[in-house]
């Protein structure tokens, strides 16, 4: 699952939204390879989705320091 909304993140501990972030950079990784090798992605949206979930954590996580 690709899509973080705000009200998830608000509610992870900073232990979560460190893992959780790690797992999107590894989903996105995929993605991008994936999408390099020419093949279809199975979903159209993913990769936009994640890019912006990454986003949301990282400010959200740069506002709490």
């Amino acid at each position: 699952m690709s899509f973080v909304s705000n009200r998830e993140i608000a509610s992870m501990s900073a232990e979560a939204r460190e893992a959780r972030l790690l797992e999107l950079q590894e989903e996105l990784l995929q993605l991008r390879a994936e999408k390099a090798l020419g093949g279809t992605p199975s979903n159209m949206g993913a990769y936009k989705a994640t890019r912006r979930s990454i986003a949301r954590l990282k400010t959200h996580m740069s506002s709490q320091n």
